[in-house]
């Protein structure tokens, strides 16, 4: 479940809670990563399977599939359905027909939390490479701490159907644990963004071996952590994209607004306001001045206890692990006053350290190639106005906003699939990265520019069957 919770399992079913200057030639060499790889097939489909590369990789295993999407990945073991849990709406179709070669493997690393195909090995990427290719390439970071297939539903089966070859990376550390990779604050964060940056290189060297030519274009699009990682990775190598696609990605900045501005007061005040009687209104207004907007209310509960308490704490021991003392990621539920409480936490008064670690991983706004935001106005676990309103504006500042579109939807949320439960009060935000997506696509090939910036309304009369499937952008 999106930032906070990373729910994954191996594949036994034990659950467990990131411009390559392409040389055709190098691609082409074998590396030294062991591989297992299915026989050839002489021609056509997974033609010379056994000659794809990952650079880089410690270990890769190349299979020929009938079918990449997960209507067929599913029973084929080629993905894993925990990974991708409570993403998306359970009515979402799944589309199909799309066979080709899927490349599973891992770089080197020293931390084990990802324990997917019995490896026990972190940083496990998936490289899918469909016959029918359209020439591009989507790369993406999973959302919260999950593992490399959290995006199989919601990004990779829409992307593979159109033709994309698609890569992502477990971020190189897992499960709420995270935390204890790296040997000093922010490294396992820092960690997710050179990952990516790894697999976007790898990726691109893997699409020329496979197809004879470089993808003429690589967007990288993800969720949450993911959509941070978009955007990171826009700043930094922006020689590696031509775009990218930010779904509700969450915002670090040295100054704030973080996590840590706007999570420990809803920690202190929502205890009051759950309990009604005379501190409740005072409580709700503090929740609304933390970012939570008038109208959330109904989802403040599922968040309390599900995101934000874990949230805060484990994010804290990553970047302020003495905060605690010798207590690895706090206590959790614990009162105001309790010594070393996260409801307590005052960032703006935490040691120069601190601040630098957050600085280390911190966004600029200085993105260099375009970039589309879509963000739910009911998102109650990043909320947009501490978030995606306040990267619009970083970027804005920049001098970047003639790359930037940024999308408000009204009544989207932070996790697809709590428009189940409240279908009449949700929208999924599913179809408008889909059509964000596809908004960038005609920015980058006829120059179209997408609409302006703007809160894209719920449309009269627009029932949950047909928000589900549709997203006018410039509606």
């Amino acid at each position: 479940m999106a930032l906070s919770i990373g729910v994954s399992s191996s594949w036994r079913g034990r659950t467990a809670l990131g411009a390559l200057a392409l040389a055709t030639a190098v691609a082409l060499l074998p590396s030294s990563a062991s591989a297992r790889s299915a026989p050839d097939r002489a021609a056509g489909h997974c033609a010379h399977q056994s000659h794809l590369r990952v650079p880089g990789a410690a270990h890769q295993q190349a299979d020929c599939l009938n079918e990449l999407t997960t209507a067929g990945t599913v029973a084929s073991g080629h993905t894993d359905p925990a990974d991708w849990a409570g993403l998306t709406p359970k009515d979402l179709t799944v589309p199909e027909g799309v066979p080709g070669i899927q490349i599973d493997g891992y770089f080197p690393d020293s931390s084990t939390t990802n324990t997917n195909h019995g490896w026990n090995h972190d940083s496990q990427f998936v490289i899918r490479l469909p016959d029918r290719w359209n020439g591009g390439l989507i790369v993406a970071g999973t959302p919260g701490n999950r593992e490399q297939y959290a995006n199989d539903r919601a990004i990779a089966d829409w992307v593979l159907a159109r033709g994309y070859a698609y890569a992502a990376i477990d971020k190189g550390n897992t499960g709420v644990n995270f935390h204890r990779d790296g040997s000093r604050p922010g490294d396992a964060v820092a960690e997710w963004n050179t990952r990516l940056t790894q697999l976007t290189r790898a990726a691109r060297a893997v699409v020329a071996q496979r197809y004879h030519r470089p993808p003429v274009r690589t967007l990288a699009t993800g969720m949450s952590n993911g959509g941070y990682l978009v955007r990171w990775q826009l700043e930094n190598h922006p020689e590696l994209y031509d775009g990218g696609v930010d779904w509700e990605g969450a915002l670090w900045h040295a100054k704030g607004p973080n996590l840590f501005t706007f999570l420990p007061p809803t920690l202190r005040h929502y205890p009051a306001y759950a309990a009604g009687g005379p501190g409740a209104e005072p409580a709700r207004r503090e929740l609304h001045r933390a970012g939570f907007p008038a109208g959330s209310e109904f989802l403040w509960p599922f968040h309390h206890q599900v995101y934000w308490d874990l949230t805060q704490r484990i994010y804290r021991e990553e970047f302020d692990p003495s905060f605690d003392g010798a207590t690895e990621a706090g206590t959790p539920y614990c009162a105001p006053k309790t010594p070393g409480c996260d409801a307590d936490y005052d960032y703006a008064t935490r040691p120069a350290e601190v601040h630098k670690a957050v600085q280390r991983v911190a966004l600029t706004g200085r993105i260099g190639k375009p970039l589309i935001t879509v963000h739910g106005t009911l998102d109650v676990l990043l909320p947009s106005s501490e978030n995606s309103d306040a990267y619009s504006r970083m970027i804005r500042e920049s001098g970047r906003g003639h790359l930037h579109r940024y999308y408000r939807i009204e009544d989207g949320t932070h996790t697809d699939s709590l428009v189940d439960s409240f279908p009449d009060r949700l929208r999924p935000l599913l179809p408008c990265h889909r059509s964000a997506f596809t908004a960038l696509e005609s920015w980058l090939t006829t120059g179209h520019r997408p609409p302006a910036s703007h809160t894209v309304v719920r449309p009269e009369g627009a029932t949950p069957a047909s928000l589900l499937t549709d997203c006018r952008l410039d509606g």
